[in-house]
């Protein structure tokens, strides 16, 4: 590749980067706002995240155009094509765990909030803290091409999965109507599922830097 073209070509690739970026702060932001609204029953925190939503989705279009525009003018290989790959893959990920927030965040505006226990509370504000955190790790994981990170958040989703199984724990107890019981079935799920997210994203993150998952 002539030098003019390789410098356009990895000035293009900085710029995909710093749209993934974006995407990883928004999804991040997100989660943490959702489960704020969540909690206090914030009508309009929840619809910031539903309208950020809107941002998510135009992002995700516009780097996947970017992404299928270098496979079309380019042909990268080694580290360059591992890089867009994993970028394609990326993506949907995000956007998929910012669609996982935006359910959160929409629950705040029916009150369900208002019908739990201090402990119910405390372990969705607990499984938001953790995801929020596991989020934060993941974006800098792929900005710093740390291919090291998918054994923490490996473990960090057991701690996931260990608030997710006490807070369906504390639905069952039957203190809930029905309703609002099978709501917070989903609520848990969907925090269940970020976690999972991440994960998924840090062995993306593995075959970003090593060529393997």
């Amino acid at each position: 590749m002539p030098a003019e073209l390789r410098v356009n070509f990895h000035r293009d690739l900085k710029v995909i980067e710093d749209r993934v970026m974006r995407l990883f702060a928004l999804v991040a932001e997100g989660l943490a706002a959702a489960t704020d609204a969540f909690l206090s029953g914030d009508r309009e925190a929840a619809r910031a995240v539903v309208v950020r939503d809107k941002e998510i989705d135009t992002l995700y279009r516009e780097i996947e155009g970017l992404v299928q525009h270098q496979f079309a003018l380019q042909s990268p290989m080694a580290g360059d094509l591992r890089f867009l790959i994993t970028v394609l893959r990326l993506v949907p990920e995000l956007e998929r765990s910012h669609d996982l927030a935006e359910h959160i965040a929409q629950a705040a505006a029916r009150g369900i909030a208002r019908e739990l226990s201090p402990r119910m509370r405390g372990l969705v504000e607990e499984m938001g803290r953790v995801g929020h955190e596991m989020w934060r790790e993941a974006a800098d994981a792929f900005a710093e091409h740390n291919s090291d990170i998918h054994e923490h958040l490996d473990e960090r989703d057991d701690e996931m999965n260990s608030l997710h199984t006490s807070l369906n724990a504390e639905i069952g107890s039957g203190a809930l109507s029905l309703p609002v019981a099978m709501e917070m079935v989903l609520i848990a799920r969907f925090y269940e599922r970020l976690g999972d997210h991440a994960v998924n994203v840090a062995h993306r993150v593995r075959y970003l830097v090593l060529g393997e998952l």
